[in-house]
């Protein structure tokens, strides 16, 4: 069914995602039957029909267990993987006190939609980047890197946060850390069952049962059985790979969107990307965690397995549907350059004394105008005033009549 509006394709997005997390289980017991039959062969040359009824059997006598084992893995990721991503990354919670910038704009962002006030935590890198983790309500947190707060304005902040709160609004950050967890799964499994072929140099021991079984008539099996484990293996990894690759890119279009929506500032949004664009990369953090932040930058074949789709994309989104004014790529200024900037905003003008007219007939050009300029003081006619009212003033006479 075709989605119409933002809120539409959220949903549609999420029925996929589910779809392309049960395809993502699908593969690991397609690893499964890989492994069994790669150990058939491994114990004894027969028949390839033989070879692939024992995996057969195997994996359906295995089931339950690689199910237990996935969901015991995803169980230790539920616990601990916030844990390791700021062991990786170096990621610090910080609080209002710390850092009343960050947190107040997130917070109002959490107080306009009636959102639950994520973590908030700041990395210590150049790169200009942010990424949300995180399986439930108490253990969703937004990462800002210290590159993004010196480089983006309060607009440009306010928008990654928005795009990272998406996230979190939409379950993308649920799914993907599930995704990731599984799809580590598979990359384990594909890297030890390639381990063990390596080493034990492709060869099979001789005779398992005696060899006028009837079940196991005809030999030179073994050799096709294990090449096709390993197609199957080879397969599923790459497999999962795509499943991973799509679970991100699709989403990163609508966290934009919703960005937008939260801010209804779609230029802060393109900017915050432009800003960004290139400058990205976590040298600390792993694949996994780069899946999970605002762009991962691939250059060149790399670009083949790109979890996001280019700034340029995303952008040209933005301004065809939000209505968004697109700067081009933008070029930051150097540390030195913008500390310069940051100080010669704070240093304020002082006005002359006695206001812009004090002294001169002439307002004075020197400085910036006060916000409230002193005025000539008015005489109301007091007893030192002269006769009459001779002095005018600058409105007209006011002495008395």
């Amino acid at each position: 069914m075709a989605a119409f509006g933002l809120y539409s394709h959220i949903q549609s997005n999420k029925r996929r995602s589910i779809a392309l997390l049960i395809g993502l289980f699908f593969l690991v017991y397609v690893m499964t039957y890989a492994g069994a039959l790669i150990a058939e062969a491994l114990t004894g040359d027969a028949s390839l029909d033989y070879l692939l009824a024992a995996a057969v059997r195997d994996l359906v006598y295995a089931l339950p267990w690689v199910t237990m084992g996935t969901a015991l893995w995803i169980v230790i990721a539920y616990k601990f993987h916030q844990a390791m991503i700021d062991a990786i990354t170096g990621g610090r919670e910080v609080t209002r006190q710390e850092e009343p910038r960050l947190y107040n704009l997130l917070e109002n962002l959490c107080i306009s939609r009636g959102l639950p006030m994520p973590k908030l935590k700041v990395m210590e890198d150049h790169a200009l980047n942010a990424f949300a983790t995180g399986l439930n309500e108490k253990q969703y947190s937004i990462t800002v890197t210290t590159g993004l707060l010196d480089h983006l304005d309060d607009p440009e902040v306010e928008a990654v946060l928005g795009h990272e709160l998406t996230h979190i609004r939409n379950g993308d950050v649920r799914i993907l850390v599930i995704a990731v967890v599984i799809a580590g799964v598979i990359s384990f499994f594909a890297e030890f069952v390639f381990r063990i072929l390596f080493q034990s140099g492709f060869g099979w021991r001789g005779g398992r049962g005696s060899s006028s079984d009837s079940n196991r008539k005809g030999s030179g099996g073994a050799m096709f059985a294990i090449l096709i484990a390993v197609v199957l293996i080879a397969v599923a990894w790459l497999l999962s790979i795509v499943i991973r690759f799509a679970l991100s890119r699709s989403r990163e279009f609508l966290a934009d969107a919703g960005s937008v929506e939260l801010t209804k500032n779609p230029d802060a949004m393109i900017s915050a990307l432009r800003k960004i664009e290139g400058r990205g990369e976590l040298v600390r953090a792993n694949s996994a965690v780069m899946e999970m932040c605002v762009d991962n930058p691939r250059e060149g074949f790399a670009d083949l397995f790109a979890t996001h789709p280019p700034v340029d994309k995303r952008v040209e989104a933005l301004v065809k549907f939000a209505g968004g004014r697109d700067p081009g790529p933008l070029a930051l200024p150097e540390p030195d350059e913008q500390q310069d900037e940051a100080q010669e905003e704070q240093e304020e003008p002082v006005a002359p004394a006695g206001g812009p007219w004090a002294g001169s007939a002439e307002p004075a050009t020197g400085g910036a105008k006060p916000f409230l300029p002193s005025r000539p003081a008015i005489d109301l006619g007091g007893a030192s005033s002269p006769a009459g009212g001779s002095d005018p003033g600058p409105w007209g006479p006011h002495g008395k009549t």
